[in-house]
């Protein structure tokens, strides 16, 4: 799919914490003809387990992204029996019928921005993944043209998501803007992933 083609304009800031040369965050994003998925997940505590484990979960995600949000959260969480638990985010678009849905369970963060800048975060559900069965909770709602979304670990504060440059159209000057002025005031691993559903030209 040429660039021209996406619907969908992605722009990552990652940085692994003071100390540590693997990061503990891992993610996933992949766009096809009518759908787009992303997912992030943070392994618990940092290093090299950490990684493992939430590469595991994004290598799940991968094999299975033409599945339900509510499916792939069931089989990332039976892959960490016996690992470091997770904290996962996973949202999906229909391009088609412009929904989109989202799960979340631990400190992954979600933000949507309509075209008229109005903000809104989604509460994810308290705890982590870890091999235990449990029930997730899937959220939907419409997918409107030029929203923004923010997935973003928690190496990323409520302060700092508050910014007025999260309001800016452009996915990489959010991103940009960002590592600018927290790189060298981050002290975990931290992820920050800016998403623009582009309105459809009417040709």
């Amino acid at each position: 799919m040429s660039e021209n083609q996406r619907k969908i304009d992605i722009s990552i800031f990652q940085k692994s914490k003071k100390g540590n040369f693997f990061c503990g965050d891992s993610y996933f994003y992949h766009e096809a003809d009518n759908t787009f998925i992303c997912a992030l997940a943070d392994g618990l505590g940092s290093g090299e387990h950490a990684k493992e484990s939430s590469q595991i979960v994004m290598d799940v995600i991968q094999d299975n992204r033409n599945e339900t949000v509510s499916t792939m959260m069931k089989k990332s969480n039976k892959k960490l029996v016996g690992k470091r638990g997770v904290v996962l985010g996973i949202l999906q678009m229909d391009l088609d019928t412009k929904q989109y849905f989202y799960s979340s369970i631990g400190n992954i963060g979600l933000m949507t921005i309509s075209s008229d800048s109005v903000k809104r975060r989604n509460i994810p559900q308290v705890g982590f993944l870890s091999g235990y069965e449990r029930p997730f909770k899937v959220v939907s709602d419409k997918l409107e043209d030029d929203m923004i979304f923010v997935m973003f670990s928690d190496g990323v504060d409520e302060r700092e998501i508050s910014n007025s440059y999260f309001l800016h159209k452009d996915v990489t000057h959010i991103t940009d803007t960002f590592a600018k002025l927290y790189h060298n005031k981050l002290d975990d691993d931290t992820t920050l992933i800016a998403m623009k559903y582009k309105k459809e030209s009417l040709s």
